[in-house]
């Protein structure tokens, strides 16, 4: 961060000339939405809000493909950093000659390697799935555990991963909160928060209980196509009014 100060020429002196980092950095403004946070959406508004999405999105789950809860494991960790079609891409063929503990441990890291490379991160990535495989073999019996604690002892497996799996795969009440649904809840006020976990907390408090197991999807698909970091989508929003940003009606238009 350029902590440099410039200080605001008088009328009588020329316009000093723009360094390249302020120029990027009114462009990057100029592109970007800003995301306040809002004020804080109404709780009478949260329901409508949902109705909405609900209608609007037909089929509220992952764009992740995979046939068993192990492949969507590994899905997720290798998706850190990493956009679902590039993951999609990679796990084509991977799943195809290996869609188990054993079978991608019988792989082993270099060969993992061969089939995730075009992914960012893939050596580390490789490192921690060939970790995972073992510890679902010795502790687990080959299988991936339901419960946070245990789904957080394997390697690459954080706390949003941890949320995706329990919550696409076992339908339990989490909530994973990534780029997309960080952006939504603060800008339309449904959740503020500096944090990701101060994020997840309210959107498990105010979500409907009827909601929460299809929140997840339903926020990040709306983030990914339509209220999207620089230039999102105003004029065709469903919750357009129901939602807090402040400058909402500049984007109507995009």
């Amino acid at each position: 961060m350029n902590n440099h100060v410039t200080k605001k020429p008088t009328a009588a002196k020329p316009v000093m000339a723009k360094t390249n980092a302020s120029r990027s950095l009114k462009t990057s403004m100029h592109k970007t939405a800003e995301t306040p946070p809002s004020r804080r959406m109404p709780n009478r508004d949260i329901r409508p809000f949902f109705d909405k999405l609900a209608a609007t999105i037909d089929d509220p789950v992952t764009e992740l493909e995979y046939q068993n809860t192990f492949e969507l494991l590994i899905a997720v960790i290798l998706s850190a950093q990493a956009t679902d079609i590039s993951v999609n891409l990679a796990t084509k063929p991977l799943f195809v000659v290996a869609n188990s503990p054993e079978a991608i441990l019988a792989l082993g890291e270099e060969g993992l390697k061969g089939y995730i490379k075009s992914i960012g991160l893939y050596n580390a990535k490789a490192k921690n799935i060939i970790k995972t495989c073992a510890d679902l073999i010795d502790k687990f019996d080959s299988q991936v555990p339901s419960s946070r604690a245990e789904l957080e002892s394997l390697a690459g497996v954080g706390r949003k991963t941890a949320n995706v799996v329990l919550n696409t795969a076992f339908g339990q009440p989490t909530m994973a909160v990534d780029t997309h649904i960080f952006r939504v809840s603060n800008r339309t006020g449904l959740a503020t928060g500096k944090t990701v976990l101060a994020v997840e907390k309210k959107l498990v408090e105010r979500i409907p209980e009827d909601y929460i197991v299809d929140a997840h999807h339903y926020l990040i698909l709306h983030g990914r196509y339509t209220c999207q970091a620089r230039k999102p989508k105003c004029g065709a929003c469903p919750v357009y009014e129901e939602c807090m940003f402040k400058d909402k009606a500049k984007f109507v238009e995009l």
